[in-house]
């Protein structure tokens, strides 16, 4: 449930659990060994880097590494993704007859996950109370008023409503009104006319249809309220704003006042709506899509009182099914999980109780694992490298022979303003107020939703906490935030294969190194460049220097929508370069300054080959096996359409090739697939 929450994202305890009743030491898997960061039995000899270079780097443990069947894709982000799985399911079943409280709290959830036999006694049960709150709504004003509690309560739908810091202002934190209440993807699937699209759409009006007959609807009516579910998502569809406008923030700028923006759209009932969705009385917010307002605003009028409480029943079920019964948990998957991402098992019920409580109770769980993996030694090697990447981007930064003296002086300044979060933030969550359950595992989710919901509205016209986190620690990802102006990597990322104690420089900063890179890229990519170093959204470009960018940005769009994602019975799927550019420009820039900062830790001293391989052989190898990965065709196709990320096959190839580094480090010749007739370098 929380992982839907928002867009982003004393312990009352009814009585203690003995973890071993459903999760017993027998079946206890092994920690898998530690992922080798740099790996030459990965690399396919027999191809030239010069004209595949992923091929070459990650040819044979593609071959050795299959997707398993309860994935859809699996690369080395996935293999330590996995290795902390076994280490969190380690942390949440260890027995202590002197636990913490907050021990005590996450033991307890997971362990609510984990007992099975209760959650099928219960069946569709949780449901109840949530359907029988729509059953008795009797007005389109009570409508918006079951909508602001199922807000508050953490479950999407019609709308969304979240804080963000202020455009023009990042040091105080506003509300925002957006667009939202899609079930699918993305609105182009409720859109396109391809044969797969529409196919699509049948599969999922039979998913709709199959879920309210579980939750106890006769199958006519199921049939007559799936169609309705899909023809209401349609109009949502229809009015929602494309995701690559979305990526510019001038498209998402609209400050209005509530009596604004309810005004435009009287039929949504604004009023009525802050009045009951527990956050702060506001005057004035920032509206994302205003034309989703107005336009759907005509939707409510026409729809029926019934159809809106059909579309909000299945928004419940929905939000709920992973925490229901088998029947619910096994229906979901086979649309979500097999259907539309292609994979062909689900994953075994202790790893989604894993992530369950990541999910829902992640800082009080991330504390506990940085205790495990990380602590500050951790933090103060991660900080060296991030002072020698950001000395890097200064250094290209000068270098620039577009860019003038001017706009270099305001880019110096965002540069030393970064702010950089490492491992885990500096003040931990209170959880105290939570009721965590032993045999209520649907009833936790939704209390910790509400409580991160009632968390985040709490910001709402206060002062921007920037040391605030969106990524719980055990994460293996890493982001940057242009209103905070900061770059945030999670102790989950800090690890083999992207940093080892015992390995060279060159394959760290391959590793590592290139992630730092690329995050503080990100706050000089096509969007990012567009906020100052206070995180405000502010040109600080000269006009000549702003069009020398865009026409840099505008050849590395083009270059990567050449880049075919699939090619299958359903038709050849090429990226879009639009959609990816700011993470392809920030992996080229991210390559380039880790490469930079490698150079100049070694300096004019002479570093001997390892394993046959030069330091910058390595360093580039480092990098490419990162992004080995195997992934379905369903899956390749959805991120396509969806993911502002490359597939790993052209994050590697697609930077290399507009790389000088790399064509001098492997001695590549003009003409050849790795080397670019038209480079395209922003940074």
């Amino acid at each position: 449930m929380l992982t839907r929450i928002l867009c982003t994202l004393a312990l009352l305890f009814a009585s203690s659990i003995c973890l071993s009743q459903t999760d017993t030491s027998a079946d206890k898997p092994v920690l898998p060994q530690e992922i080798p960061s740099f790996d030459v039995n990965a690399m396919d000899k027999s191809v030239d880097p010069c004209v595949d270079f992923y091929q070459y780097s990650c040819g044979t443990w593609m071959k050795k590494n299959p997707i398993p069947p309860d994935k859809a894709l699996w690369g080395r982000f996935s293999e330590l993704f996995e290795r902390n799985l076994y280490i969190l399911r380690d942390i949440l079943t260890q027995a202590s007859a002197t636990q913490t409280p907050t021990e005590t709290l996450v033991r307890t959830f997971y362990a609510s996950c984990m007992d099975e036999s209760t959650i099928e006694k219960k069946g569709a049960a949780p449901l109840k109370p949530e359907l029988e709150r729509i059953e008795a709504v009797k007005s389109k004003s009570d409508l918006i008023k079951q909508i602001a509690y199922m807000h508050r309560n953490s479950t999407p739908a019609l709308f969304a409503f979240y804080p963000q810091p202020d455009l023009h202002d990042s040091s105080k934190t506003i509300a925002w009104l957006d667009q939202g209440g899609l079930s699918l993807p993305d609105r182009d699937y409720y859109l396109k006319d391809d044969p797969k699209s529409v196919e699509t759409r049948q599969k999922y009006v039979e998913h709709v249809q199959k879920m309210f007959e579980l939750a106890g609807d006769k199958p006519e009516a199921a049939a007559s309220e799936a169609k309705t579910v899909l023809s209401t998502e349609t109009g949502l569809a229809k009015a929602s704003m494309d995701r690559t406008l979305r990526r510019d923030p001038k498209n998402r700028d609209h400050a209005m006042t509530v009596a604004d923006i309810a005004a435009a759209a009287p039929n949504f009932d604004l009023n009525a709506y802050f009045a009951d969705n527990g956050s702060p009385k506001v005057s004035s917010l920032n509206v994302g899509n205003p034309e989703f307002f107005k336009q759907v605003n005509d939707q409510i009028a026409a729809t029926s009182l019934d159809d809106w409480k059909t579309y909000l029943r299945w928004k419940v079920i929905d939000d709920y099914a992973p925490m229901l019964s088998k029947a619910f948990v096994d229906e979901n998957f086979e649309f979500n999980g097999k259907y539309m991402s292609g994979q062909q098992e689900i994953e075994p019920r202790w790893k989604r109780c894993v992530k369950a409580t990541d999910s829902n109770l992640g800082m009080a769980l991330g504390q506990l694992y940085v205790d495990r993996t990380f602590g500050p030694e951790g933090k103060e090697r991660t900080q060296k490298m991030v002072k020698a990447i950001e000395n890097a981007m200064q250094k290209d930064i000068g270098q620039l022979t577009w860019m003038s003296d001017t706009t270099k002086k305001k880019a110096y300044e965002k540069l030393t303003a970064i702010v950089n979060n490492i491992g885990y933030p500096d003040k931990w969550r209170d959880y105290s107020s939570i009721e965590i359950k032993a045999d209520d595992y649907a009833g936790n989710s939704a209390r910790a939703g509400a409580l991160e919901v009632a968390r985040l509205y709490k910001k709402i016209d206060q002062p921007t906490d920037r040391k605030d986190w969106t990524m719980t620690p055990p994460t293996v990802n890493a982001y940057y935030r242009p209103p905070m102006n900061d770059i945030n990597f999670p102790a989950g990322i800090l690890q083999p294969p992207f940093y080892g104690k015992m390995m060279d420089d060159a394959v760290n900063f391959g590793g590592i190194g290139v992630v730092i890179g690329h995050e503080l890229t990100h706050g000089f990519d096509d969007q990012g460049r567009k906020y100052d170093a206070e995180g405000n959204f502010r040109d600080w470009w000269t006009p000549e220097d702003a069009k020398e960018f865009e026409q840099r940005a505008d050849c590395t769009a083009k270059e990567y929508s050449s880049f075919v994602s699939v090619k299958d019975g359903k038709g050849e799927v090429k990226l879009n370069g639009k959609l990816t550019l700011g993470e392809n420009t920030a992996d080229n820039g991210g390559l380039k300054l880790a490469y930079m900062a490698l150079m100049d830790t070694i300096g004019s001293t002479p570093v001997k080959p390892i394993d046959g391989f030069t330091p910058q052989q390595r360093f580039f190898l480092s990098f490419a096996q990162i992004w080995c990965q195997n992934v379905t065709d369903q899956e390749a196709r959805k991120r396509a359409l969806t993911d502002p990320h490359s597939p790993g096959r052209w994050r590697v190839n697609g930077a290399v090739q507009n790389s000088a580094a790399f064509e001098q480090a492997f001695g590549c010749k003009a003409g050849q697939p790795m080397v670019s007739a038209n480079a395209c370098r922003v940074w």
